[in-house]
């Protein structure tokens, strides 16, 4: 079943663009003055930055997470994954749409709402959107050790994560959910970025062909076009399969867990990989499955979800299963 596409932004997005604005540069500054060096006046007296410049992208997003997310340090190592916040900010608030339509109506928040946020990196996005936005809590898993050890400074460096979010090291690259969720450990919902490209040599030919279209579309310098955009280590961008082949690999370990989770999720970044997920999904007997789409100006990305549980017992989950 698929739901009717989002041209924008998600409604309570933090992020909307106002006459054409999409960043309040005067308020990102005074969160993070860093951001002063890479901030670029266009013509029409617009502010802007050089979105093919990893260093400018990153102090942005730190901006932005500073300003907006109550987060008083983040700081991330330049070879890891800058995730663009307005759209993992989507991700959450399309997610909290979708638990809310298990819940009659109504968006489940507080603590007892848990999420488990797998691969989630040394940037700890969705950990730290959801806790300011829904004040969920959450455990995020990762495999890499630099990772790890970022995330888990960034815990312990911000109070509003202290006692709501956890992260856990997952020491075996064979599992996703194996030696992370414990027996009769329950989750609202998990959520996952996964690698999509199936080589490293791919994900470079993608990253270098975004980083031109950056650079031509922003009317930037042509040598803005050599540096890769956002970073990111070889288990963040890319795996044996792509896409594909964890994401149905993830459906298939939720099997042994389906009891213990409400809706699983993933984003699926090509479209046209949604056949064969779709078919692993049905020979799972997933009892519902959602391809949620997100508009982010002209480009469409997406999600997909699906839960064992019946839909008669959704609403029973919150007063019983959350923990």
């Amino acid at each position: 079943m698929k739901t009717k596409s989002t041209p924008t932004l998600h409604p309570r997005n933090r992020h909307q663009a106002i006459d054409g604005v999409a960043y309040k540069f005067d308020d990102l500054v005074q969160a993070n003055p860093d951001l002063t060096r890479y901030i670029i006046e266009r013509s029409n007296g617009h502010k802007t930055i050089d979105f093919a410049d990893p260093n400018a992208v990153r102090e942005l997003n730190r901006s932005l997470l500073l300003a907006y997310y109550g987060v008083h340090f983040w700081q991330i190592p330049e070879q890891v994954l800058c995730p663009p916040v307005p759209g993992r900010a989507d991700y959450i608030h399309h997610l909290a749409d979708l638990l809310a339509s298990s819940n009659n109506g109504v968006i489940p928040s507080g603590k007892k709402v848990k999420g488990l946020d797998v691969g989630t990196g040394a940037n700890l996005i969705y950990p730290i959107i959801g806790r300011h936005e829904y004040q969920w809590s959450f455990v995020g898993s990762e495999l890499n050790p630099l990772s790890f050890d970022c995330a888990t400074t960034l815990v312990k460096s911000n109070p509003s994560l202290k006692s709501h979010v956890k992260v856990k090291r997952q020491t075996n690259p064979e599992y996703i959910f194996e030696g992370i969720v414990q027996p009769e450990q329950t989750f609202t919902f998990t959520m996952c970025n996964p690698p999509f490209h199936r080589s490293a040599e791919e994900a470079l030919a993608a990253n270098t062909q975004k980083v031109e279209n950056l650079a031509k579309s922003k009317s930037l310098p042509a040598q803005a076009a050599q540096s890769l955009n956002f970073g990111g280590q070889n288990s963040e961008l890319w795996c044996d399969g792509g896409e594909i082949e964890f994401v149905c690999k993830m459906i298939r370990e939720s099997i042994q867990i389906r009891q213990q989770v409400l809706w699983f999720s993933s984003l699926v970044s090509k479209k046209d990989s949604l056949k064969v997920i779709e078919s692993e999904l049905k020979k799972a007997n997933v009892q519902e499955y959602r391809i949620i789409d997100m508009g982010q100006g002209h480009k469409i990305s997406r999600f997909v979800a699906w839960t064992f549980i019946p839909a008669k017992e959704h609403s029973i989950w919150f007063d019983h299963k959350a923990q």
